[in-house]
């Protein structure tokens, strides 16, 4: 749950702005220390029958040997060393010394993204970059997309990417999401040839990433025209931007866009001549804000609005008490499928995954505190006490709160722990969680991250000031350093952390598009006069339908209730099984 859910501002009040490959060093010889015993005889039948045995390059190597020995050399007993024997001696000397520099060449040679690597590189920020293929950006220029016209292979240029030439390889990544997402290609088939979607003109404002590449083309497949921006500026994955591109999709995102690009994009995605959306469906209620103030006479004409974050619905459900939202929208966030495994599930997998690659800390024993104890709160501290952390949870719901203590958490304030927790973490969805008197109190080296959708959890404004200093340590990774030398290791700027530094499984998203795609077919499809201009829950019978779709991957097999049975529960056979407040 939020803290403190009712200082949320109020959309009136909101203005609107103005891989590292691995390194192989070589096999190489081995070297024994095994000598053989030195046959009787004159040196030089010895040097003819070794001779037989050597093969010319060992002889060139004699050579070269030979020419930096020195006859004055002689053993301890002051007798002459053989000249074979010094020869071979010297011999492997020089080979060790030439596989030791082709080595060290080949290693120094070894390429990377952004050059030579350098033998001082540090391995931890090589392997911090190196999980990156279509995240990294180290390669590519840095001039803005909006500066330069792309065209695909067919000549459309109706999109603003980083770089087109991408597409082949954003079109793999989409592939490999495909296999996991079995939900949404089982809508493709079934629902492919009914086009539910024909005539529906959606807007969206989502992660870009593979796994939201297949929703875009599953809605493209079901009918729908769409066009698409990104939701968060660090987590859209250049190449799947590409491929969509390529595919026909206008996209207008690029990983890194400033505040202004973000915007821009957006607008872009509304403004388009001769289409205006008839659908939206957002991740944190931007681009809903967006129209709604911009374009109210378009806000009005639209069918629905799907919104799948927490703080996007406080923004719906705000308009709605006040009497201004003029178009049904459907919670997908509090959906049942939608809380229980993307909220759950993929945050407590994907947690540690942002956390490791950026800072490489060991978490047994460290203290960490998570801000809110909601479904992502719930997965986030799961997977820290199983891997040793000891956990402090700050909640302002008791029914949460209780449920913490609960499970074995200790419920505090963030002012009592402040001082002593290596790790904060916030996903409460609300505003300034945690503030400049917080970061003041905070110890050395303390990480500061975010798991909640916007990055307002943070209070950044308050440490963007001339007494502390930033220092950029690595992607996605800064150092706020206080006047006193005290470092406070702040993450994606406060933004997203598993999608800005790392990713998440296909599988879970593949339930929460399969819900959103489910919804955008309720609200287009339904008739006059079923949804009021209000927010409504997913039907639970599409919850119990999108968790159908994705059984057959485990080989579940489900039970079926008697006709008895399903008369003593009050329900049908086939569901719902829960009521619509169930959560």
């Amino acid at each position: 749950m939020a803290e403190e859910k009712e200082q949320t501002a109020s959309w009136e009040d909101m203005p609107l702005p103005d891989d590292d490959p691995e390194l192989h060093v070589g096999d190489g010889a081995v070297l024994t220390g095994e000598t053989e015993e030195v046959a009787p005889g004159t040196t030089e039948e010895r040097a003819k029958d070794q001779a037989v045995k050597i093969s010319p390059n060992l002889l060139q190597m004699l050579k070269a040997a030979e020419s930096r020995w020195s006859p004055q050399d002689q053993d301890r007993d002051g007798t002459e060393v053989s000249g074979t024997v010094k020869l071979v001696a010297e011999a492997l000397k020089t080979d060790m010394q030439i596989q030791l520099s082709d080595q060290k060449q080949k290693f120094n040679k070894c390429p990377t993204k952004t050059g030579h690597l350098s033998l001082s590189r540090s391995i931890s920020q090589s392997s911090t970059d190196s999980y990156r293929s279509v995240c990294s950006e180290s390669s590519e220029d840095e001039s803005s997309p909006k500066d330069k016209l792309q065209k695909t292979l067919k000549g459309l240029s109706d999109f603003c990417i980083k770089n087109i030439k991408q597409a082949d390889f954003g079109r793999r990544e989409i592939e490999i999401a495909q296999q996991e997402m079995p939900a949404l290609m089982a809508l493709r088939k079934r629902a492919g040839g009914e086009k539910p979607l024909s005539g529906a003109k959606v807007v969206g404002c989502t992660h870009i990433t593979a796994q939201t590449a297949v929703l875009i083309e599953t809605l493209c497949v079901l009918g729908a025209q769409c066009r698409w921006a990104a939701c968060n500026i660090y987590s859209t994955q250049n190449a799947v931007a590409a491929a969509l591109a390529e595919g026909g999709t206008p996209i207008f995102a690029w990983r890194g866009e400033s505040e202004n690009d973000f915007w821009w994009c957006i607008d872009r995605c509304v403004c388009a001549d001769s289409w205006q959306p008839n659908m939206i469906l957002d991740d944190g209620g931007d681009l809903t804000h967006w129209i709604y103030k911009k374009y109210p006479s378009l806000f009005k004409r639209l069918k629905g609005i799907v919104e799948e974050s927490v703080t996007g619905i406080y923004r719906l459900y705000q308009l709605s008490k006040t009497g201004r939202l003029c178009v049904p929208a459907i919670n997908v966030n509090d959906s049942v499928t939608k809380q229980k495994f993307d909220n759950l599930y993929c945050c407590k997998e994907s947690l540690l995954k942002g956390l490791k690659r950026t800072t490489d800390v060991m978490f047994g024993g460290k203290q960490v505190v998570v801000c809110g104890y909601g479904g992502v709160g719930k997965g986030c501290c799961a997977s820290l006490k199983a891997m040793g952390a000891i956990v402090y949870v700050t909640e302002v719901d008791p029914i949460c709160a209780l449920q913490a203590c609960m499970d074995g958490f200790r419920v505090t304030t963030l002012c009592e722990v402040v001082k002593q927790v290596d790790v904060v973490i916030t996903c409460t969805g609300n505003k300034s969680v945690v503030r400049r008197e917080h970061l003041d109190r905070m110890k050395n080296g303390c990480i500061v991250c975010n798991m909640g959708h916007s990055n307002t959890e943070i209070d950044l404004e308050s440490i963007r000031t001339a007494e502390l200093r930033w220092e950029h340590v690595r992607t996605q990774v800064h150092h706020v350093i206080w006047p006193d030398g005290k470092r406070v290791v702040l993450l994606a700027e406060g933004r997203l952390l598993n999608l800005s530094c790392s990713t998440v499984p296909s599988f879970v998203l593949s339930i929460t598009a399969a819900t959103q795609a489910l919804a955008l077919i309720e609200l287009f499809n339904a008739p006059e006069g079923r949804y009021k201009h209000d927010v409504y829950l997913l039907p639970k019978k599409m919850d119990e339908y999108v968790a159908s779709l994705h059984l057959s991957i485990f080989d579940a097999h489900l039970s079926e209730l008697t006709d008895d049975q399903a008369k003593y529960l009050g329900i049908k056979k086939q569901g719902p099984f829960k009521p619509t407040y169930y959560r």
